[in-house]
């Protein structure tokens, strides 16, 4: 299921090399790594919510993700350091372009009153951020077996030097930005 990838190396970096005008292949830019983070305010109190977490983000990814902790201790929010309070996937190679097929072409789609993806969430330097509000998007997840609707942070790293050339890539890849 290497769909993305054949499609990049075949259609979508000789379209990059022909638009941008670039001298080498190797300037062409490529798809680095997609960041997925789920971080949970109420995980402090209760150990079970970072394991529904966990689970849920290795049905979406098909990789395991680690357990982030608090860096400090904050006495406002009850939080002390070391305290287990999201989780996070780094995502590459294969399993990558795989994920990022079935986020644009399956989950987005399902998205409730859906006109696109904002097109100014880059952040200068040629990496998209996004977020989602809940995961029943992805059909991964069965809507009996959730016990809160959880948003994430999904964070696209490319070795673009500018936004503009980010966002015909990820265009070219399919991302359904908003006219």
């Amino acid at each position: 299921m290497a769909r993305l990838k054949d499609a990049y190396l075949k259609d979508i970096a000789p379209e990059l090399m022909k638009k941008f005008s670039y001298k080498s292949v190797m300037q062409i830019p490529k798809l680095e790594k997609v960041v997925v983070n789920v971080s949970s305010g109420e995980a402090k109190d209760n150990s079970k919510i970072i394991d529904a977490i966990v689970g849920d983000l290795t049905k979406i990814t098909g990789q395991k993700p680690i357990v982030c902790r608090a860096r400090k201790s904050v006495a406002n929010f009850k939080l002390r350091e070391g305290m287990p309070i999201g989780a996070k996937v780094t995502l590459r190679g294969e399993i990558m372009y795989e994920f990022v097929d079935r986020l644009f072409s399956l989950a987005l789609p399902r998205v409730r009153d859906f006109r696109g993806i904002n097109a100014n969430s880059f952040d200068g330097r040629g990496n998209y951020s996004m977020g989602i509000k809940e995961q029943l998007i992805f059909p991964e997840i069965e809507y009996d077996k959730i016990d809160k609707i959880r948003g994430m942070d999904i964070c696209f790293i490319t070795t673009a030097k500018t936004d503009e050339e980010a966002r015909e890539l990820l265009t070219l890849m399919g991302a359904p930005f908003a006219k």
